[in-house]
């Protein structure tokens, strides 16, 4: 059973990034605040819940959080502060974009900075235990999809409608064959061997 939050406070954000271990497209963060007695046996940590499930997870948070938004960083970003400090912005900006000022955050994960002098916790396996980490995770993953879908009509050759930007071994052999676009994070490892591919 996923617990509601960590603190007392009545707006306590939930914070979570998809895609943080891809060799292309944005991280994408969410941040969420939901109401105090939300609850949905679907919701759990995205990677463990499939894609029909967190397509209509996606509706219902949207509808009935108090509070939601999505931010990312682009690969540009990445590639220049590098994965760990571009996650913890596209937190920053989804808290940014998130309506209202929280009174307390909680982030999935071991690491993040402080958003203005708003107290946070982080939580490894965060999104597994508790909702509206969940929640945020589940949001991140399936806009981030959505964009990489969108990505994928343009370079269909690398399937990212399928492996969403993830070093699946189909994916880098179509890095291996086409080379890399504009969406490659240029600092990860994009092949094994590491080839020289710019």
């Amino acid at each position: 059973m996923l617990l509601s939050q960590i603190s007392d406070f009545a707006l306590e954000a939930g914070c979570d990034e998809a895609g943080r271990g891809c060799l292309a497209g944005p991280v994408v963060a969410a941040a969420v605040i939901l109401p105090k007695d939300f609850y949905h046996p679907w919701l759990n940590d995205s990677k463990q819940v499939g894609k029909s499930h967190r397509d209509t997870l996606r509706t219902i948070i949207e509808k009935e959080a108090l509070f939601w938004a999505v931010a990312s960083c682009s690969p540009q970003e990445i590639d220049q502060i590098n994965i760990l400090n571009a996650s913890i912005l596209a937190m920053h900006r989804a808290l940014d974009n998130l309506g209202t000022i929280p009174q307390f955050i909680a982030v999935d994960g071991n690491r993040f900075k402080p958003w203005g002098d708003v107290p946070h916790k982080t939580e490894i396996k965060g999104d597994g235990r508790f909702l509206h980490i969940a929640a945020a995770s589940i949001l991140a993953k399936t806009h981030r999809d959505e964009l990489m879908d969108q990505l994928h009509e343009a370079s269909p050759m690398y399937a990212w409608n399928s492996n969403a930007g993830y070093p699946t071994a189909a994916h880098r052999e179509a890095i291996r064959l086409h080379g890399i676009t504009q969406h490659h994070r240029k600092t990860f490892r994009l092949l094994p061997e590491q080839l020289r591919l710019f």
